[in-house]
């Protein structure tokens, strides 16, 4: 059970939100009173949970730096993965670049912890924002598939970490991470169903959500108490 957040009304709609655009603001608090209204099944978590909270705050890294976060955190417990990025981020005078990243020996990283599977993919991450296979600087500008299309290129990159960068990074409203297990768990508790629906299942039953499936995978996260898949540093 979630504690109920202060200032929450009949369906979610928060006195005051983490800082976010005022235009961000309001349409998450719009989209999560119409999910509410729209859908009765939602109503109990959006009012618990209260507003969803896909960028919390100002993004911690830039795209590139969020995405080499990502790439280490993978398969590591939260203090393992902090100490490592930690020591990754000593190497650079700032944020890390990709020239900086190309330009460092497999010493330094492997030093800092890297796996060689961890510095094989940050190493082909800096590659392909190098040569244009994967254009960050125009992020906002593509729309999610395609988005996702050019991340999951890169290796150590899969669609669940791509779909993770463009909810929490980007703020997208319309993803739905259907291999989620979180997501697939309180989706289930959320409509009652017996057991957790598949990724192949859930994928069709999120199309009553659109334009706003990003916030109802945060409900489904919330209703399932899963930790929001993205570690603070």
């Amino acid at each position: 059970m979630l504690n109920r957040r202060p200032g929450i009304g009949a369906f979610g709609r928060a006195r005051r939100l983490p800082a976010m655009a005022p235009s961000r603001r309001r349409v998450v608090l719009d989209a999560c009173d119409e999910l509410a209204e729209r859908i009765p099944e939602l109503r109990p978590i959006v009012a618990e949970a209260g507003p969803a909270t896909l960028r919390k705050f100002k993004p911690r890294h830039d795209h590139f730096g969020e995405l080499c976060r990502s790439i280490l955190y993978q398969q590591l417990a939260g203090k393992a993965a902090r100490t490592i990025h930690g020591r990754f981020l000593d190497l650079f005078d700032g944020e890390p670049t990709p020239e900086a990243v190309l330009a460092i020996g497999d010493g330094p990283m492997r030093a800092a912890g890297l796996s060689g599977n961890k510095e094989r993919a940050i190493r082909d991450l800096a590659a392909k924002v190098i040569d244009g296979t994967l254009e960050l600087d125009r992020v906002s500008r593509l729309p999610d598939e395609k988005l996702i299309e050019e991340l999951v290129a890169v290796r150590g990159i899969g669609r669940w970490t791509a779909e993770m960068f463009l909810m929490f990074q980007l703020g997208r409203l319309d993803v739905w991470p259907v291999d989620d297990l979180g997501v697939r768990k309180g989706y289930g508790h959320i409509f009652g169903l017996p057991l957790s629906p598949t990724p192949k299942e859930l994928a069709p039953l999120g199309e009553q959500f659109r334009p706003y499936r990003s916030i109802v995978a945060w409900y489904c996260w919330a209703a399932a108490d899963t930790v929001l898949p993205v570690a603070p540093t």
